[in-house]
């Protein structure tokens, strides 16, 4: 299965007409063939990086799917809906992913998603795009599920990886790696960004100190679900 992550550049004052219109016409229009299914609706939360940045995940069959996908859109049924978003946006950034091999989402089952809108509590999503050093990428991949994705496991105080995905092969940036992660508890982001990390967090044996051997470039960045998000 393949993932397809957009960031849409929104115009600030057409917010709300984008989101009906994803809500309203992308998506169902999206779901009248079995190929693909909107995942994940989130606004990058005010404050945190640049303003009326909207991030959506879209999951894809297969290969063949995306490409039945991309030909809806460019000249098939699905062209008149994305003309629609993109009067609505400044530009949209996509990529196409892959589940790493530790990664709990690899499958997605389109029959338990909602048919319908559902109204629930918004979920924050802290998403970390990480670029490991050259020649470390498969190493990275490895250790971040055996080391990173266990110790927050153990943990389990702020975080709790919901997955993890790789650019596929001609998509993307060829070292780029996404970690998709559910904030727990909120009000330990806090002390996350008001103080500098515990020295106890930067021994050896931790992720913070032993990832240094594989990267140390990475992107955060806080998203927010809406209610209707198909998932949360």
């Amino acid at each position: 299965m393949l993932f397809v992550h957009e960031e849409h550049e929104v115009r600030g004052r057409r917010e709300k007409e984008f989101e009906a219109a994803v809500r309203d016409e992308w998506r169902p229009a999206l779901a009248r063939d079995d190929d693909a299914r909107l995942l994940y609706f989130l606004h990058h939360a005010h404050g945190s990086g640049p303003s009326y940045r909207v991030v959506t995940i879209t999951a894809v069959k297969d290969g063949a799917a995306w490409e039945r996908l991309v030909r809806r859109i460019d000249g098939g049924d699905l062209r008149d809906a994305v003309r629609r978003l993109d009067e609505l946006r400044y530009d949209a950034h996509a990529k196409v992913l892959v589940p790493l091999p530790w990664s709990k989402l690899q499958q997605v089952r389109f029959g338990d998603l909602p048919g319908a809108l559902a109204e629930r509590e918004p979920t924050l999503f802290m998403e970390d795009t990480v670029w490991p050093d050259a020649g470390k990428l498969e190493d990275y991949v490895e250790r971040s599920g055996s080391h990173y994705a266990r110790e927050m496991r153990e943990r389990g105080e702020i975080l709790t990886v919901e997955a993890s995905f790789r650019t596929a092969y001609g998509a993307g940036r060829r070292r780029e790696v996404i970690l998709w992660q559910k904030v727990v508890r909120a009000d330990f982001l806090v002390p996350l960004l008001t103080r500098e990390v515990p020295d106890r967090f930067r021994e050896p044996g931790t992720w913070m100190h032993d990832a240094l051997e594989l990267r140390d470039q990475w992107r955060s960045r806080l998203l927010r679900t809406v209610p209707w998000s198909p998932l949360t």
